[in-house]
């Protein structure tokens, strides 16, 4: 008998209810015994454990809405996964005749021309900047039900490219999902929320190493200002590593932070973890000499052996055409790992040199 994973024992009776499962995902054109299948039975069966358990109606339509609003979210995304991504988060009282405004535009302008799209939460302000900037085609909008504002900008409503959602959560996991990068823009709680929960995500390895740049009008110390906040009262208390500044990037114009996120992906892909094993994907390999003086910089991030080169692992399926380093990493100090990514590019510059 098929037992769920996370399940210790399984009753008799579950033969019935699996063999009835595994009818609805063959109905659904999926075989109950390949990987979706399987997981697709795993929902399932947590939806009627949620039966026998006797939840409540509340907690059963939070975590019924939840699945829809991601269900319906990923299939707005689906399509677009080639499609680098940023997400620009900053005040929504922001004006249009506000310096930060006009900087939030000429950012979005900037990374469109790159070829990215950008993804606001659809509202005014910095938003309805990075999305004026973007235009329209290349703007997702992930927008949140609020007493006070329900109106998605301009430059997003009615584009099949916006969705709302009920919950913050399931907003917020969208956000860092979808995104390749992060903009903060000055503003207020939600901004700072935003920007504190993508460096925590990336610190402590629960999200890919992204690029996270605070933007803003030339001229401006609305980061500057937090930045001496995060070295003086978190940095100088211990409360976080000296290495956790590289997460992040104070620019000091928008063609400054535009230029950052794109340095980012010079030579760098992307990453993914293969049991213990760090997978890092470029754009092209590294000769033997940056190979060795990789190891030897970096050498505290490899658990034991060292950083290898080479093709995918037999796991892999992503992007088989790239270069691949791997290593066994320490899974701890990763404002050292995005530490070794600028090297990584920064050898790029040495190789077009």
């Amino acid at each position: 008998m098929r037992k769920p994973r996370g399940e210790s024992t399984t009753s008799p009776d579950d033969a019935a209810l699996f063999d009835a499962l595994d009818n609805i995902i063959r109905q659904a054109g999926a075989e109950p015994e390949s990987v979706r299948g399987t997981v697709a039975r795993e929902m399932m069966h947590t939806a009627i454990k949620l039966l026998r358990d006797n939840a409540s109606i509340g907690e059963m339509k939070l975590i019924s809405r939840s699945l829809k609003e991601l269900r319906y979210a990923l299939k707005v995304f689906r399509g677009y996964e080639e499609v680098r991504k940023i997400s620009i988060f900053g005040s929504a009282r922001t004006q249009p005749s506000h310096p930060d405004y006009k900087a939030a535009e000429a950012f979005g302008k900037a990374m469109a021309t790159a070829g990215w799209s950008v993804i606001t939460g659809a509202g005014g302000g910095i938003m309805a900047a990075g999305h004026g900037g973007a235009g329209a085609e290349r703007s997702f909008g992930v927008a949140i039900r609020l007493p006070f504002e329900t109106s998605a900008n301009e430059f997003i409503a009615n584009d099949p490219k916006l969705i709302t959602f009920r919950y913050f959560f399931t907003r917020k996991l969208m956000f860092m999902w979808q995104s390749h990068a992060v903009a903060l823009f000055p503003g207020g709680f939600g901004t700072q929320d935003e920007g504190f929960e993508a460096l925590t995500l990336v610190q402590t390895g629960k999200a890919p190493t992204i690029p996270i740049v605070m933007c803003e009008q030339p001229g401006g110390d609305y980061w500057k200002r937090w930045d001496r906040y995060v070295r003086e009262e978190l940095l100088a208390d211990g409360l976080i590593s000296a290495d956790d500044l590289n997460l992040y990037y104070v620019a000091e114009s928008p063609e400054a932070a535009a230029r950052h996120v794109l340095d980012f992906y010079r030579n760098y892909h992307s990453q993914r973890y293969v049991n213990d094993m760090l997978v890092i994907r470029m754009q092209r390999p590294l000769n033997e000499a940056q190979l060795a003086a990789l190891n030897e910089e970096f050498k505290g991030l490899v658990k034991e052996g060292t950083i290898e080169q080479g093709a995918p692992l037999e796991q892999e399926t992503e992007f088989p055409q790239l270069p691949r380093l791997r290593l066994i990493y320490t899974k701890h100090h990763f404002g050292k790992l995005r530490a070794m990514i600028d090297r990584i590019n920064t050898f790029d510059v040495v190789n077009a040199s």
